[in-house]
């Protein structure tokens, strides 16, 4: 009787153990990306990794975390549910650097990879996100950016350090445009889009 009541203290303290132990980690550049995380009532597998770097300096490391993992960007696009676009700023030389580079970026990218017509349709949603960001002003080494799409929330979520910034902007398209700045075929960064594709470098 008293080696059963042990047993089933040692399985009762495995299970607590268990429960507490964090996520399996990606390790990536020094740094660690969860391969799952909960996000909008759902769980979010990590698509990939990687790095942008203008000339030879690192600027930030992004993870993609979606439904379904995916190597195509259609397939990312085409998924419903939260998605979730991670920028970690890990500029190595100078103090920080102002979010207008991001606004540029942005306008760039969907200029580069959207239709005619889809550039129309987010063109509003596009400056109020870019709105957004130009208040966050600057960001640091060590800043965390989320770009989320919550759904259920409204749609397009930014925060910065765990606050947000504007309003939800409503639409899977708009994510979708968003996310073709990064993944589309006209990016800035071949290697930044393998890598969030899950693909070689």
């Amino acid at each position: 009787m008293l080696s059963s009541v042990r047993r089933r203290a040692a399985v009762l303290a495995l299970a607590a153990a268990a429960a507490t132990l964090p996520a399996h980690a990606v390790q990536y550049e020094g740094q660690e990306f969860a391969d799952s995380l909960p996000l909008g009532g759902s769980t979010l597998a990590l698509n990939g990794t990687g790095k942008r770097q203008v000339a030879i300096y690192p600027l930030y490391l992004a993870a993609l975390y979606v439904p379904q993992k995916a190597s195509t960007p259609d397939a990312i696009y085409s998924q419903s549910g939260p998605k979730r676009l991670e920028m970690r700023i890990v500029i190595p030389l100078v103090k920080d650097v102002s979010t207008q580079e991001f606004v540029k970026a942005i306008n760039k990218g969907v200029n580069r990879n959207s239709t005619e017509a889809e550039k129309a349709a987010v063109a509003e949603r596009v400056k109020q996100f870019n709105a957004a960001i130009s208040e966050v002003g600057r960001v640091k080494k060590g800043d965390v950016l989320r770009i989320d799409y919550l759904p259920a929330q409204g749609g397009t979520i930014l925060s910065v350090n765990g606050k947000v910034w504007g309003q939800p902007i409503e639409g899977q398209d708009f994510y979708a445009a968003f996310l073709k700045v990064f993944l589309g075929d006209h990016n800035s960064d071949a290697r930044l889009r393998a890598g969030l594709l899950g693909q070689p470098g």
